[in-house]
């Protein structure tokens, strides 16, 4: 089932977009955070609710304001911070499932905390939280389960994105096959659809998929 650790690599790279990498040394790591002069209000209550801590939450808001200055990210944005990684591809669809999943309030625009939200499930949660912000990214209509429509959609959206560049190039019916692979292996009671039961206890009993889990364990 490749196509959870496919999601994983691709979703780090987008993570890592938003983050500030490149630093030379603990001295100028610590000049950078003293001249964050905007910081979102509420710091040590966004510690209190997330996994992170304050001088990461800090570092976090600086790499965040830079890539959006007004403090909120649009759909439009978000894309446009995308396809600065895949300029070869497609990454439209992807990133807009993507926002989806952080757009937690449905208001169009990705705050501060929203992100942080979803950024310490993804990086510090255990795995089933993984799983489930995973599952949830896959439900398209959030109506609690995965059809092989929605999964069709993700998969081609990522085969978009980056498909037609992997080596070996996938082939065009290479979505559809992930997603028969997918309902094979998960689809436990054949009923056409993939519950968040389903999918946790497949996920859990897949070697590759635990190990795409660790991927974001050291990424802060």
């Amino acid at each position: 089932m490749a196509f959870i650790p496919q999601t994983a690599g691709v979703l780090l790279k987008g993570v890592k977009l938003l983050l500030p990498w490149r630093r030379k040394n603990s001295v100028e790591d610590d000049f950078e955070l003293s001249t964050v002069c905007h910081r979102p209000e509420g710091l040590d209550k966004l510690q209190e609710q997330t996994k992170f801590t304050k001088k990461e939450l800090q570092v976090l808001y600086r790499g965040f304001k830079n890539e959006c200055p007004s403090g909120v990210v649009n759909e439009e944005t978000f894309k446009t911070i995308y396809s600065k990684f895949f300029p070869q591809g497609d990454s439209g669809a992807y990133a807009h499932f993507l926002f989806e999943a952080f757009d937690t309030n449905k208001n169009g625009s990705v705050s501060f905390e929203d992100f942080v939200f979803g950024l310490s499930i993804i990086l510090r949660g255990t795995i089933n939280d993984r799983l489930n912000w995973a599952f949830n990214l896959y439900d398209l209509n959030k109506d609690g389960c995965i059809t092989k429509e929605e999964m069709m959609d993700i998969m081609k959206s990522i085969y978009d994105m980056m498909g037609k560049y992997t080596y070996p190039c996938m082939q065009d019916e290479a979505p559809r096959e992930h997603v028969e692979s997918f309902f094979q292996k998960m689809d436990r009671n054949n009923d056409g659809v993939v519950t968040i039961d389903e999918f946790i206890e497949s996920c859990q009993k897949d070697e590759n998929i635990m190990q795409s889990m660790q991927l974001f364990d050291n990424v802060i």
